[in-house]
C-alpha cells in the first residue's frame, strides 16, 4: 500500500432518494457557456485548435473549466503552478493569468507541434515570462523537479497521457505544498468508468483512471471531491 493511503477507497454507493444533479444537453451547456467570460484571445485559440486539430479537440478544456481553474488558482493565492499536458495552451493561459506578476507556471508536454501553437499564444497574451514550457515525458520532468529541491507548487493540473495517471498523482502530491490544490482531469473518461463494455484500445487508460480515482479517494495526504465538470474533474486539497 503506498505511503499515506487509507486501508480502502469508498466503493459504489446507493444514490440518495432525491439525487441532486442535472444532466446536461447541448442547449443547457450552451446556457452555461453564455454565463462564462471568455475573452477574444482564448476564443480565438479555441477556434484555431478546433480548425487545425479536429480529431484531438477533446484534449482542449472548455471555457467553463478554464474559468473554474483560474478562479481556484486565484482564490488560494497561487504563485507557483504546475501543468501536465499543455496541448495548444488554453488551460495554461487560464492558470497563468491567475498568478501574480512574479508567478510561474511550469507546463509539460511532448508535442513540439501543439506547444508551438501554445507558445505563440503565450507571447501574444504577454505571458511568455510567466510560463516555462518543458518538452519531454512529464514523468521525467517531475523527477527533475523533485530532485532539484525547488520551492513547492501551490497549484497543479494533471491532464496528460492517461496510462501514467497513477504515477503522475504520486509524483505531484509530493511536489505540492500543504494547502495547495491538485486538479485531475478526465476522471469520468466519457462515462466509461462505470461501463462494463469498453473498447479494447481504451482499456489501459481506463484502468489507470479507475486506479487513480481510487487512490486519490483513499489518500490521507489529500482531501478531495470529484465533480461532474466537463469529463469529470477531481479537486484535491493537499493536507
Amino acid at each position: 500500500m503506498p505511503p499515506g493511503e487509507r486501508a480502502a477507497a469508498p466503493g459504489n454507493r446507493r444514490l440518495p432518494k432525491a439525487p441532486k444533479f442535472t444532466a446536461l444537453d447541448e442547449d443547457l451547456y450552451a446556457y452555461i457557456l453564455a454565463h462564462v467570460h471568455e475573452d477574444e484571445l482564448l476564443a480565438r485559440l479555441r477556434e484555431e485548435t478546433e480548425r487545425i486539430a479536429p480529431e484531438w479537440i477533446q484534449m482542449q478544456i472548455g471555457p467553463d473549466q478554464g474559468a473554474l481553474m483560474a478562479l481556484l488558482a486565484r482564490a488560494i493565492g497561487a504563485r507557483r503552478a504546475l501543468e501536465l499536458g499543455t496541448f495548444t495552451g488554453y488551460s495554461a493561459i487560464c492558470v497563468a493569468r491567475a498568478l501574480p506578476e512574479d508567478g510561474r507556471l511550469v507546463t509539460c508536454d511532448v508535442s513540439k507541434e501543439w506547444t508551438g501553437v501554445a507558445s505563440r499564444y503565450f507571447a501574444e497574451a504577454g505571458l511568455g515570462g510567466r510560463i516555462e514550457l518543458r518538452l519531454g515525458p512529464a514523468i521525467e520532468t517531475l523527477g527533475a523537479l523533485a530532485g532539484a529541491g525547488a520551492e513547492p507548487f501551490d497549484f497543479a493540473f494533471i491532464d496528460a497521457d492517461k496510462p501514467s495517471y497513477p504515477d503522475y498523482w504520486e509524483a505531484v502530491v509530493q511536489l505540492v505544498r500543504p494547502g495547495g490544490l491538485i486538479l485531475v482531469d478526465n476522471v469520468l473518461y466519457g462515462g466509461a468508468v462505470v461501463a462494463s463494455d469498453v473498447d479494447e484500445g481504451r482499456c489501459r487508460s481506463l484502468e489507470a483512471i479507475r486506479e487513480t480515482n481510487a487512490r486519490i479517494a483513499a489518500d490521507e495526504r489529500a482531501e478531495s471531491v470529484m465533480l461532474g465538470v466537463a469529463d469529470g474533474l477531481t479537486i484535491a486539497l493537499r493536507r
